[in-house]
């Protein structure tokens, strides 16, 4: 498969702090790549990253930060403005956070489209309809002159992601893109997104921390820890055997119907995600890892299996 985004050796600090440690990964044309792990391990600000809006006190160095072939990592302020929107959009955490609430749906969805394709008033207000739409968005004449207040949180995350493909993007970036949803609307929004996948050809870096969701949707899955990248592999290994103990972690604290009782407790990691400063060594994880042993305190080794599948762990295959 054709790359469509390339990130190598991308770190990102705060202060002192390491947000990002060494992240590399590839999204190909026409896939979804899911990046999992807990609250605080940095799949959002990779995301962030992705779309230069990194905060002003971020510091972030690369290897390479490629788009389509093309070196993104060192674009101008006003030159990443040209494609963020266009051919790279995203999907952001929560919408009514998202949206402005001083302005109506057609007034924010129109801006996009006039921003990167121009065209007149109406023009972007016709696209708009047709995306809510596509989005399923019943009367989306009526939806473009609410306010984001006036729609419920399904329907707020189905604008967004019109919003998104408002100039048919080629990378769709989706940032917990169901999290405030309840499981019926969440199950709609998936499928949404795989239906338009499908007929849009679009490459989707699905950020989340519910396994439920990558079982579902992923093609490929980078497990992200402490700002690391653990443990990358094709869905369907990833499962079946996962190596890294953090995914073990993960995947242990999932209900598995048929295989945990009723009166069975879950699975569980004690512990919370550590931050990372300027001197620290060795596996982020070796406090929280029942398998740690001495050497988990060195420079950790990365070990590559068969089918894309690697592992960044003391312990071998």
């Amino acid at each position: 498969m054709t790359a469509l985004l390339e990130v190598a050796d991308l770190h990102i600090g705060f202060g002192g702090l390491a947000a990002v440690r060494g992240a590399s990964f590839t999204v190909n044309k026409g896939e979804t790549h899911c990046l999992v792990g807990e609250s605080g391990c940095g799949k959002s600000v990779t995301a962030l990253a992705m779309m230069g809006l990194l905060p002003a006190n971020a510091e972030r160095r690369t290897a390479a930060l490629r788009f389509d072939g093309q070196d993104i990592a060192g674009l101008s302020e006003r030159e990443m403005s040209r494609l963020r929107g266009d051919r790279i959009a995203m999907i952001f955490q929560e919408p009514m956070t998202s949206l402005n609430p001083a302005y109506t749906v057609g007034s924010q969805m129109g801006e996009v489209y006039r921003r990167h394709r121009g065209g007149t008033r109406q023009a972007a207000l016709d696209r708009a309809a047709e995306l809510l739409e596509r989005v399923r968005i019943t009367s989306p004449g009526m939806r473009l002159g609410q306010f984001p207040h006036q729609l419920s949180g399904g329907l707020r995350q189905r604008v967004m992601i019109a919003m998104a493909l408002m100039c048919e993007p080629e990378l769709l970036i989706a940032d917990e893109p169901t999290t405030a949803l309840d499981v019926t609307v969440q199950a709609q929004i998936l499928r949404l997104l795989a239906d338009l996948q499908t007929e849009l050809g679009l490459a989707i870096l699905m950020i989340t921390h519910d396994l439920g969701i990558v079982a579902r949707t992923a093609h490929r899955v980078s497990v992200m820890y402490a700002g690391e990248i653990v443990e990358t592999a094709p869905v369907f290994p990833l499962f079946a055997e996962p190596r890294h103990p953090y995914t073990r972690g993960l995947l242990s604290c999932v209900p598995v119907p048929g295989k945990v009782g009723r009166d069975e407790p879950l699975g569980s990691i004690r512990g919370t995600v550590p931050r990372i400063g300027p001197n620290f060594a060795g596996c982020a994880f070796r406090d929280r890892c029942d398998l740690a042993r001495p050497d988990c305190s060195s420079p950790v080794v990365r070990h590559t299996l068969a089918s894309e599948h690697s592992y960044l762990c003391q312990i071998a295959p």
